[in-house]
């Protein structure tokens, strides 16, 4: 589900107030996820500290951040401006390390972490993270952006690369535009695909009715590749493993939705469809959910000082392990972390 804004907003003394009608599809979405998905440049714990500072209202009274909406009211929230982004500032934040050598960095990014700050987001970045652990990839990658060679969706959790070195960084970009790293990914998806496998070959770019959406229908999108198979069935659901070609923004997640089948979670492709599960221990399961299920489980490149193939794996996390025990899944894609040099 995506709300939108109906236009009215106003300058005031604080901030900017916008005006958000509830539409009736968005009847039990939580307040500060639906303000979330509106505001992009916010971060959802942003969204939340302003609610919780008495900035947004439902129908005219104080509102709480996890309060559940029926539809038919009118959320207003008061945004204060955000001060400029500055220069990063090195944050002692746990980071899973799979490999580190003086080349390079292999990570296990956690749900709900952003790589690099942007709008909105200054804290707790991935990149204050790898700057505080790595001072010397400060002038690596470009400003903000520390070490950086890819990147991975806020929702999305896996395994990511770091660069310690501009030789490096170099390296594994060029191997990134030639298509010789593999990406691989695990989801749960909703129902259950008629093949069990198949390529999906469809354009990716901007959606231009909505600033927080990609879709395969753009006017003048990139191409984008996904090879997908399924791994595991349950009813009213898949474990699927995809491997992209491609890097586009979003690319796992819209591609399953424009073959019908959304991840579970992601309210920006369709994914939130828990009122349509009878079975009140699973609707649960999914409704705890606060991310899109997909998961970066494995990448593969060549060293960009010994040439040599190398591949790392990211356990599957415990929130989509627990989902899909509940859904009545029984397998675990990849299996423990593991580093094969």
């Amino acid at each position: 589900m995506i709300a939108r804004d109906d236009g009215a907003a106003g300058k005031e003394a604080g901030g900017t107030r916008h005006r958000h009608p509830v539409p009736p599809e968005a009847a039990g979405e939580r307040l500060d996820r639906f303000l979330a998905a509106l505001h992009p440049d916010r971060s959802r714990s942003r969204i939340q500290a302003l609610v919780r500072e008495g900035l947004a209202t439902v129908d005219g009274r104080p509102a709480r951040p996890g309060e559940r909406l029926r539809g038919g009211e009118l959320v207003e929230i008061v945004l204060p401006p955000e001060p400029p982004e500055d220069r990063i500032e090195p944050e002692p934040l746990p980071l899973e390390v799979l490999h580190e050598d003086e080349h390079l960095a292999v990570l296990v990014k956690p749900a709900g972490v952003v790589v690099h700050p942007g709008a909105g987001v200054r804290e707790g970045t991935l990149a204050a993270a790898i700057l505080h652990r790595w001072p010397e990839t400060a002038g690596v990658g470009g400003p903000g952006r520390p070490g950086i060679v890819h990147r991975l969706d806020r929702g999305t959790s896996g395994v990511i690369l770091v660069a310690r070195t501009a030789e490096a960084h170099r390296a594994l970009q060029e191997q990134f535009r030639e298509r010789t790293v593999e990406k691989r990914y695990a989801g749960i998806c909703w129902g259950r695909p008629r093949e069990p496998s198949g390529r999906i070959e469809l354009p990716v770019g901007r959606d231009p009715r909505s600033r927080v959406k990609m879709t395969t229908r753009a006017r003048g999108g990139r191409p984008a590749i996904t090879l997908w198979r399924v791994l595991e069935e349950v009813p009213g659901f898949a474990l699927v493993e995809a491997r992209i070609l491609t890097g586009r923004t979003h690319q796992v997640r819209v591609h399953l939705a424009a073959i019908g089948h959304p991840l579970a979670g992601d309210d920006v492709y369709g994914g939130r469809r828990e009122r349509s599960v009878a079975d009140p221990v699973r609707r649960g399961a999914l409704r705890a959910l606060e991310r899109p299920a997909l998961h970066a489980l494995e990448i593969a490149f060549d060293h960009p000082a010994t040439g040599r193939r190398m591949r790392f794996r990211a356990p599957w996390p415990p929130d989509l392990r627990d989902l899909w025990t509940v859904l009545g899944g029984r397998l675990v894609p990849g299996g423990p972390a593991e580093g094969q040099p």
